[in-house]
């Protein structure tokens, strides 16, 4: 049966096969990706999808921050400032998310109350 979200069936499939193929704990695998997301000017998507794993393994705004400061000689300045932007907007997005579902179980009880 064809799946529904083949995109991202193949996006988690390339994951996991990096993940096995890498010898790097997960703290450091995280800078390693946010540091490639800043390069490669990704969008806020991206940031997104490796929240997660980013604040599982550690990853403080503070750490963000300095891998900003450490890439931006090599990224360049507009590279940086994008990836801090759209860090910024992929931050935004998870907030309004969480409040959204937040909502939604306060009205949930009081409807169920």
């Amino acid at each position: 049966m064809p799946s529904d979200t083949p995109l991202v069936d193949t996006l988690t499939s390339m994951t996991a096969a990096s993940l096995e193929a890498c010898d790097l704990d997960p703290r450091e695998l995280m800078v390693a990706r946010i540091a490639a997301l800043i390069a490669t000017a990704a969008s806020p998507a991206s940031y997104l999808l490796n929240a997660g794993a980013a604040v599982d393994s550690g990853i403080t705004l503070e750490d963000v921050q300095g891998i900003l400061i450490a890439v931006a000689p090599i990224a360049g300045t507009p590279r940086t400032l994008e990836g801090a932007a759209n860090i910024a907007k992929a931050l935004g997005f998870a907030v309004a998310v969480a409040e959204a579902e937040l909502e939604a179980e306060l009205e949930e009880e009081e409807a169920d109350g």
